[in-house]
């Protein structure tokens, strides 16, 4: 770990590469998600307009840019007879950056691993057990993440990918948002789980209804 630790402190994206190499970049992975991810529930708790917003408005830029990208590249080689080298490389890149930070915002509506209607059917000792097994596994899916694409991103960077058609666009300007989203994926947990605590204190009901395209 020390040997990753110094190997960030020197921005240089090949040590970075070779340091990740080693199996300590998971117990450094579990570290950082634990100081990130509650960090981030501190902050989502405190700041409101973020914890509404962020990961929203991320996916909806991402959104429109790719649908943009698109629309003008159907007039640019129907109409123009011409198409740009970038129009079909870029927006996987900016579905990748919606489809993270939206998969993060999912954990907050609890859309994902609800099955509300068995659930509700369970004591409620059962019920703060599925809880923390949903915790559990999001901070594994969300750990698997920030570990193996903050590899990809400093190999990418180290071996100096450009995305094709551009001159001078890095892949991993757009890779490094995937282990950002983790953090956020951690956080969203970090904050569920601590909902759920503070509901089985109180007594008040644990399993509510998850609507897809709800609000958080």
């Amino acid at each position: 770990m020390g040997t990753i630790l110094s190997a960030l402190a020197s921005q240089d994206s090949f040590e970075i590469t070779n340091a990740l190499r080693s199996d300590a970049k998971w117990y450094l992975g579990v570290i950082a998600l634990i100081i990130g991810g509650y960090l981030v529930s501190m902050i989502y708790r405190h700041v409101p307009f973020i914890e509404r917003h962020l990961e929203r408005t991320v996916m909806v830029y991402s959104y429109l840019a790719i649908a943009f990208i698109i629309f003008w590249g159907v007039v640019d080689r129907f109409v123009f007879n011409n198409q740009q080298p970038w129009s079909t490389t870029i927006p996987p890149f900016l579905f990748m950056v919606m489809a993270w930070f939206g998969a993060s915002y999912n954990i907050r509506l609890r859309t994902h691993l609800s099955f509300s209607e068995f659930r509700t059917k369970m004591p409620r000792g059962g019920q703060i057990a599925c809880l923390w097994l949903d915790f559990l596994l999001w901070f594994g899916f969300a750990l698997i993440l920030f570990v193996t694409t903050c590899r990809l991103t400093a190999n990418s960077a180290a071996n100096f990918q450009i995305v094709l058609g551009t001159d001078n666009t890095m892949q991993w300007w757009f890779l490094i948002t995937a282990p950002i989203a983790a953090v956020l994926m951690a956080g969203r947990a970090f904050q569920n789980i601590a909902e759920d605590m503070r509901r089985y204190r109180s007594g008040e009901p644990l399993i509510e209804q998850a609507v897809i395209g709800g609000d958080a």
